[in-house]
């Protein structure tokens, strides 16, 4: 494969990581949501997450055994379509019910997304350069996460109001379907016929893959936390407005993006261990100084700090997964996703203690405490058993 041909494949790839970053405009619609229906509670807000992040849950696995089937490829681009649907939903009724169709819509075409599009990367470029590839593409997500919010606030000033970036995602989702359609690349589809839901929890016999799936739990739900907790902490800690704090979501969401940048560039260089435990210990100290001020400038400092150790974490933590057993790609990317679930989990539990305490720094506590697996894992990462 030249590199002009290699170039080709790849770019339509990496514009399905920007789709895939569609989904995290969950954690400031929660918001709008919730200022647009009067007497929403933080429990039942957040179960808008619940209502997207499930199907990671539900469906992950059988994504691996219909991508078997039909191919990578294909799998990839039938998620296109049900985001293009998704995107429709508002647009034509807009109530709760609505919003939770739409988001749960976003959940499963995000979940068919998520589990085929690892695996089709390791098609488009060698072994060597696949943890390195991974990483850029999520940065590549973490732009798409960064515009989201932006996108949002530049659409509540408009006639249609925030809403208005449903059709600029469906748009965007139909581009990156018809482009992915027209580029030729080599669709895998397994010939064994042991892919089954055993075969795929058959892996949890590897207690590696084990801790990382939890990973994969733990990191998803404190992303998610962050994503629908952040605004409303900039709105109780330092008294912005919906439209200003939802900005604070940019932030963490450059951050991110910067520090995947960087972190595609070093990962090329460097060991993946050493890298991890460097970032899950950076993005520590920024949960933990969140804390401690109700500063402006300190409270997006915190959590920018905390998106540039986030940055690289999920997917070192699959390149690891996939390396260790590339025999069983397909399986080990649906056991992964399942764990992206645990966006579906934490949130609910974060408006649960945020209106026990009636203060949105019992989330951020609770963030933290269970950040401390990510502490764990990097011991066991350490390890090469």
């Amino acid at each position: 494969m030249n590199s002009k041909t290699s170039l080709l494949k790849i770019l339509p790839v990496m514009f399905g990581f920007f789709i895939m970053g569609f989904v995290d405009i969950v954690g400031i619609a929660t918001s709008y949501v919730k200022s647009d229906f009067a007497g929403l509670s933080d429990s039942v807000v957040n179960m808008i997450s619940l209502s997207c992040f499930l199907w990671f849950l539900v469906l992950s696995i059988p994504t691996g055994m219909l991508m078997n089937r039909i191919g990578r490829k294909n799998t990839v681009l039938l998620s296109f379509a049900v985001h293009v649907l998704a995107m429709c939903m508002p647009l034509i009724a807009y109530d709760f019910a609505s919003v939770l169709i739409a988001f749960g819509l976003i959940g499963i075409g995000n979940t068919l997304l998520q589990v085929s599009m690892n695996p089709l990367v390791m098609e488009v470029v060698t072994k060597d350069k696949l943890t390195g590839t991974l990483t850029f593409g999520q940065f590549v997500k973490a732009v798409s996460s960064f515009v989201g919010p932006i996108l949002a606030a530049w659409a509540a000033g408009t006639f249609f109001g925030w809403k208005m970036i449903f059709p600029i995602y469906a748009g965007a989702s139909l581009v990156a379907l018809l482009w992915l359609w027209l580029t030729p690349i080599r669709d895998i589809r397994e010939k064994s016929t042991n892919i089954s839901f055993r075969a795929t929890f058959d892996l949890l016999r590897d207690s590696r893959i084990v801790a990382y799936f939890i990973g994969i739990l733990v990191l998803v739900g404190v992303d998610v936390g962050m994503n629908m907790t952040f605004p409303k902490l900039l709105m109780e800690r330092c008294g912005l407005e919906l439209t200003d704090a939802g900005m604070g979501n940019s932030v963490y969401f450059f951050a991110r993006t910067v520090g995947a940048f960087l972190g595609g560039i070093l990962l090329m260089k460097y060991s993946e261990s050493k890298f991890f435990t460097y970032s899950t210990y950076i993005a520590l100290l920024g949960l933990v100084l969140m804390l401690l001020s109700e500063n402006l400038w300190f409270i997006l400092g915190c959590v920018a700090v905390f998106g540039v150790g986030y940055a690289n974490l999920f997917s070192i933590i699959f390149s690891l997964s996939l390396k260790r057993v590339p025999e069983k790609a397909n399986e080990v990317s649906a056991l992964l996703i399942v764990g992206v679930s645990g966006g579906a989990v934490l949130p609910p539990l974060l408006g649960v203690v945020t209106d026990l305490f009636a203060t949105q720094l019992a989330a951020v506590i609770m963030l933290a405490a269970a950040w401390l697996y990510m502490v764990w894992l990097t011991g066991k990462i350490k390890t090469k058993a």
